[in-house]
């Protein structure tokens, strides 16, 4: 079962999703995640979205470690319903919200609501099965609901042809770990 490593609700597990074959982020990529953006000062007073929540591991650590805000997103109903259950558990309920539906279309609703708020560090870790097509497009439909010095993480599989940055973002590195793969990247400041 994973846990929460680090800030305040470290050593607190986090239940998985019931019935379902997510492959959450390892305790050892998480710590090497976390300590980087941790480098970066990205947590402190963050607004984080994870768009494929799974277990929420991302977003309840960046909220563990300082972040001010989440917004999870996760299509399936069982797993949206588990997501709730462990934000109350965890005492988060009133810093994250978590929102039932595809990444694209919460993105695209993200992009043209103006009282929605700026996200500030986002995570997508979609299932193996999403194109790294439907990324690229994702982070162009995304860009408005972004800060200008935004972060985005994307966790994939090694075997996974990695994203190209669409034109006007920056590519801030990549780091490997056996079979997971993390690109760093981010609105380009000019």
């Amino acid at each position: 079962m994973p846990r929460i490593i680090a800030g305040a609700l470290g050593g607190r597990t986090i239940p998985g999703p019931p019935g379902k074959g997510t492959r959450p982020t390892s305790d050892r990529v998480r710590e090497a995640l976390f300590s980087r953006l941790e480098g970066w000062d990205a947590l402190d007073g963050a607004r984080v979205l994870d768009l494929y929540a799974g277990t929420g591991g991302l977003a309840f650590e960046s909220l563990s470690r300082g972040a001010e805000h989440a917004l999870l997103v996760e299509l399936h109903g069982p797993t949206v319903r588990q997501l709730r259950r462990t934000a109350a558990g965890l005492g988060l309920a009133e810093r994250c919200e978590i929102r039932a539906g595809k990444a694209e279309t919460v993105a695209a609703q993200l992009a043209t609501t103006d009282d929605d708020p700026v996200f500030s560090l986002v995570f997508l870790d979609p299932p193996y099965g999403v194109s790294t097509e439907t990324l690229e497009t994702l982070l162009l439909t995304l860009r408005p609901a972004l800060s200008d010095d935004a972060l985005v993480v994307i966790e994939r599989s090694s075997r996974t042809r990695a994203l190209t940055w669409p034109t006007g973002w920056a590519d801030d590195g990549t780091k490997s770990y056996g079979e997971t793969v993390l690109q760093f990247g981010g609105p380009a400041t000019d």
